[in-house]
């Protein structure tokens, strides 16, 4: 039972950091946003293609409000959601099997 406790140890801890890497991801791209990137950069392409699939629902869901775009802070919002919910869940799941 010790493995299945290890396993569910090791992939809580890693979708605890995956989480927080992607929210730094969502937070750089809001940053950046500010200030008008050149939309050719290699770095900027990345941001955008690797925020994009999560932002562009909730855009649809929300209306913009005064012409600002809330959708990274929902985005965070839903990772910390994550983080309590799914990582503790997992983490004291594995503390159930050892």
């Amino acid at each position: 039972m010790f493995l299945i406790a290890n396993l569910l140890d090791a992939v809580a801890f890693i979708l605890d950091k995956l989480l927080w890497l992607y929210m730094w991801v969502i937070i750089i791209r809001a940053l950046i946003s500010w200030v008008n990137p050149d939309p050719w950069n290699p770095l900027v392409q990345f941001l955008y293609r690797a925020t994009e699939p999560v932002l562009q629902p909730i855009r649809r869901l929300l209306p913009m409000t005064f012409s600002l775009d809330i959708s990274p802070v929902i985005a965070i919002f839903g990772i910390y959601f994550l983080q309590i919910f799914l990582v503790r869940s997992l983490y004291q799941l594995a503390n159930l099997f050892r």
